[in-house]
């Protein structure tokens, strides 16, 4: 007897759980805004795309005004950096990267936005222990990763090379 009541009392417990589940995939399913990958994959594109677009402006404009291509290339980053630091202070930036997603990942603009938004986040707790500490607390592990990537992948070059494979 004692037994049909555990069964029954574990019948009932199991279909609460299983209907309260229920209601909560239904309650995420009507709360998750619908996104749509192709629309956000245009966006990234554009918004890349003109960015790459201003880049290549940029290296035309200082080659008109008698720069040679390489130191060219060089104004461009510097321009594309400070623009990028700008807009991030003027609160822009992040909005551009919110409706583009991954097109404002190109790697200048994206870095210098990385490194320039935790320094104005925490310029309010002091320049040591605010912006000091907490400049590349997104930036520092992509740094990071770069380098020993590019160390493991030498390695493996070097090695490749030393054996003939390459």
């Amino acid at each position: 007897m004692n037994s049909q009541k555990t069964d029954i009392n574990e019948v009932i417990y199991e279909s609460a759980q299983e209907e309260r589940n229920n209601k909560y995939n239904d309650y995420v399913d009507e709360n998750t805004p619908k996104v749509s990958w192709m629309m956000n994959l245009c966006k990234a594109f554009l918004v890349g795309g003109i960015i790459c677009v201003l880049g290549q402006a940029l290296i035309s404009l200082y080659m008109y005004l008698g720069l040679d291509k390489e130191t060219a290339a060089l104004y461009n980053t510097l321009s594309l950096i400070l623009l990028s630091v700008l807009l991030t202070g003027m609160n822009i930036y992040p909005k551009i990267a919110n409706f583009a997603g991954a097109g404002t990942l190109v790697p200048i603009t994206g870095f210098a936005n990385s490194v320039a938004a935790p320094a104005i986040e925490f310029k309010k707790e002091g320049w040591v222990f605010g912006v000091g500490c907490k400049i590349f607390t997104i930036a520092g592990p992509v740094i990071l990763y770069g380098v020993v990537t590019s160390w493991l992948l030498g390695l493996i070059y070097w090695i490749g090379k030393w054996l003939g494979w390459f």
